[in-house]
């Protein structure tokens, strides 16, 4: 039985759990950009290198002091072209460089190097990937973000609340299914739509890893709704069904998920080779 007073204390353990959660998977995905520091004539500095971009040509901008010069090398992503490179220009404190326009999905990989006059720096070890996408409106954005964080919430809430046997594990799990519906199959596919043309990627249709963990943790859900519907006092399924959301939102996000294929321009989904 949980008291009054202790389903306080869970609902802010479960909000401070769910929030790391969220932070671990946005900070490792794919699409959060490279960081780093550069050490030029005794000093460090800073810089930041995206990894995405909805709109025409994406601006790659590094903040250094006067007298650094640098370039852009560049190629389709997988591809076995030749590396072209732009020179990067001035405006005010920034070094800037435009990649060209790529479909939605389509991918570059490049590298930005700075130059003091007598030695060149790589700003990160390895080529830095930046996938192109369609601009997603808030309106649909938001909503989305907001109902998958509502379902990792009461997700993890039902979960702590069964391990407890309160009473309140089948009103939670219902919350759950309804947050992760409509946030993941409802608002999920417009995104993907939006961002990438498709309403659905994932099975049976593609690899989609976003798409696939989505309807994976949602009939997980949906059998412990049955199972509480059945039997009140099933503390088995939920459990169960918090666990595999869990596990599926420490799969950063975006991972697997849609790209261009250089040679056949079509887009695929999946982890490839």
């Amino acid at each position: 039985m949980v008291t009054n007073k202790q389903s306080v204390w869970l609902w802010i353990f479960a909000v401070i759990f769910t929030i790391s959660i969220a932070f671990y998977q946005r900070m490792t995905g794919p699409t959060y950009p490279k960081k780093g520091t550069v050490e030029l004539n005794g000093k460090e500095y800073k810089f930041k290198l995206i990894t995405s971009f909805d709109g025409d040509k994406a601006p790659v901008k590094v903040q250094m002091p006067e007298q650094i010069t640098g370039k852009l090398k560049y190629r389709i992503y997988r591809s076995k072209d030749e590396w072209k490179t732009l020179q990067m220009n001035r405006e005010d404190d920034y070094l800037i460089a435009e990649l060209p326009h790529l479909p939605p999905a389509g991918k570059f990989e490049y590298v930005v190097t700075v130059s003091d006059g007598s030695k060149e720096y790589q700003l990160y070890e390895t080529p830095v990937v930046i996938r192109y996408k369609g601009h997603v409106p808030l309106y649909i954005l938001i909503p989305h973000i907001i109902f998958m964080f509502t379902a990792m919430l009461f997700s993890t809430r039902t979960g702590i609340e069964a391990i407890f046997k309160g009473q309140r594990t089948f009103r939670y799990t219902k919350v759950t299914i309804v947050a992760l519906f409509i946030g993941g199959l409802i608002l999920g596919p417009i995104v993907q739509k939006f961002a990438f043309g498709d309403f659905w990627t994932g099975w049976p249709f593609g690899g989609d890893w976003t798409d696939n963990k989505t309807i994976f943790a949602f009939i997980f859900w949906a059998i412990a709704g049955f199972a509480l519907h059945k039997n009140r006092q099933n503390r088995l399924w939920p459990v169960i069904a918090s666990i595999v959301l869990l596990s599926i939102y420490m799969i950063p996000h975006s991972m697997g998920g849609s790209e261009l294929d250089p040679e056949t321009g079509k887009v695929t989904t999946g982890m490839k080779k």
